[in-house]
């Protein structure tokens, strides 16, 4: 099912059990800011740009060093070499995402990202060395930047897919079948958004982190929200600005975000996600966040 009826898409989801596949990723990968830059095409919609400040490289290279540090603690990292050709490259779940035994290719909107879905030595690494079966949707017609657009709850097989310049309604029905989901709902960003990633997080399954300001429709984020209750944290537009949504569940129990995500948190917030079973692991990340993204976009999942 793919649908944008919020009331039919829950009655559905109400009747389903998490046993689709585990709730969290085996392992991640990431890769390297290598000559780091900004990429004008990607500032065109990508609103949380900062084209107008300098990016230091070694400074950026730093922070993806201790990210990949702190994550090692919980779950196994590969890194593959960056390429100052792909500047957005260090944001690799856009373009490569896993489901259980197959990696997925996302077909990007802009050129300038559409160079790496031919990183070959990516590819390989899942068809090759993982022995994934290879699922390309890079030369379909609908724009998918896979788990940037798409947020999944991995247990029960759910997607919940924003709509925006960067993912159309045939893009969403492609991933719809790649990642092989049960159900998935579409509904439409706030006109300021790229990605739904930066909006939602569905952390293992079991409790949600929303801004209903990145919605174009306040009744769909109310809808999700209901269905995780009381699992819920609820974040304001300032929030959303600081990317406390752009987070990750790794490992069950440890939820990832840049320091800048953890410091605009409420302490009423951040003992909250104690309660669900969360320690928060937080890494500085100034530098990279000027690219228009945070920790979550630096993640790919292995399933």
């Amino acid at each position: 099912m793919i649908t944008r009826d919020t009331e039919q898409f829950f009655e559905f989801a109400r009747s389903v059990s998490t046993d689709f596949g585990p709730a969290c990723a085996k392992a991640v990968f990431t890769v390297s800011p290598l000559g780091f830059s900004l990429a004008e095409q990607s500032a065109r919609d990508n609103r949380y740009m900062r084209m107008d400040q300098a990016v230091d490289a070694q400074q950026a290279l730093a922070e993806h060093g201790a990210l990949q540090q702190a994550i090692r603690g919980h779950c196994p990292v590969i890194c593959f070499p960056g390429d100052a050709g792909t500047p957005d490259a260090v944001f690799p779940n856009n373009v490569f995402a896993t489901a259980p035994g197959a990696s997925i290719i996302g077909h990007m909107r802009h050129p300038v990202r559409q160079r790496e879905a031919q990183r070959m030595d990516i590819r390989r690494f899942f068809t090759d060395a993982m022995a994934y079966r290879e699922v390309d949707l890079s030369r379909q017609a609908g724009i998918c930047e896979l788990t940037g657009s798409l947020i999944i709850d991995r247990a029960r097989g759910l997607g919940f897919c924003g709509l925006s310049e960067r993912c159309d309604e045939a893009g969403a029905a492609a991933m719809h079948k790649a990642f092989g989901l049960r159900a998935t709902l579409l509904f439409n960003l706030a006109e300021t958004e790229y990605h739904t990633n930066v909006v939602l997080s569905i952390l293992a399954s079991r409790a949600v982190v929303i801004a209903p300001s990145g919605f174009a429709g306040a009744g769909v984020a109310a809808a999700i929200a209901d269905f995780y209750q009381p699992a819920v944290i609820t974040l304001s537009a300032g929030q959303k600005a600081d990317y406390a949504g752009n987070c990750i569940a790794l490992g069950d129990n440890a939820v990832f975000l840049s320091e800048r995500a953890r410091n605009s948190l409420t302490p009423a917030q951040r003992t909250h996600f104690g309660q669900l079973g969360f320690e928060l692991v937080a890494v500085p990340m100034p530098m990279l966040e000027k690219a228009g993204g945070s920790l979550r976009c630096c993640v790919g999942e292995i399933y």
